[in-house]
């Protein structure tokens, strides 16, 4: 497997972990809170919020950056 592709999936399923783990330790009792009252909603949000942060970044095209810099006189 591609090593962008773990690092994806290892930040899916932390945040996954962290979002049910915040719903479980940390979560609303009375139920009237739209995230933290689902433990399937929580689980699902902290899978989303760890994917974004282990996204990858847009790498830089340095072949056209270097045709860009040189000039022709």
């Amino acid at each position: 497997m591609n090593k962008r592709y773990t690092k994806m999936l290892s930040g899916l399923a932390i945040g996954a972990v962290l979002g049910y783990l915040y719903y479980y330790y940390i979560g609303c009792a009375s139920g009237t809170c739209a995230i933290t009252s689902n433990p399937y909603i929580s689980t699902a949000y902290g899978a989303m919020i760890g994917l974004v942060f282990m996204w990858p970044a847009k790498e830089k095209d340095t072949a056209s950056d270097d045709k860009e810099n040189t000039q022709t006189i």
